[in-house]
């Protein structure tokens, strides 16, 4: 549960990382509200986040002293899984929602058990 709870907080600051590449991407890139350049910023956003979250989660989360190579490829493994759920979502609620902010929040946190689960019991299983 206390690793979960880390985890959450590492989250909640990628989140914000992620909010905020988003939010600066849009107001530079051109016709954002189309469905490629949409895509683009919402996977460089994405992985900004996922950059964090792989260094905080490695060093506090899960005090992890494996090789890091290998873990950032497995955590990158992971946030590639988790971006293609979080892009499906977008694909499903964008109709609804619109390509702005309120279909990235639906989306990002679509993703976010699938990350827990497989960082913790693949990426990190050797961690305490």
């Amino acid at each position: 549960m206390r690793q979960f709870v880390k985890f959450g907080l590492v989250g909640a600051s990628g989140f914000l990382v992620n909010l905020v590449v988003f939010t600066l991407l849009q107001r530079v890139v051109p016709n954002h509200d189309r469905p490629g350049p949409y895509y683009a910023i919402y996977s460089l956003a994405f992985l900004a986040g996922g950059v964090s979250n792989y260094y905080l989660n490695r060093v506090w989360t899960f005090r992890s002293s494996g090789h890091a190579i290998k873990e950032g490829a497995q955590f990158l493994s992971v946030s590639a899984m988790a971006l293609g759920v979080g892009l499906g979502v977008s694909a499903a609620v964008a109709p609804y929602l619109g390509r702005g902010h309120k279909t990235w929040f639906v989306a990002t946190v679509a993703g976010t058990f699938v990350n827990f689960f497989l960082n913790k019991y693949w990426t990190f299983k050797h961690a305490a």
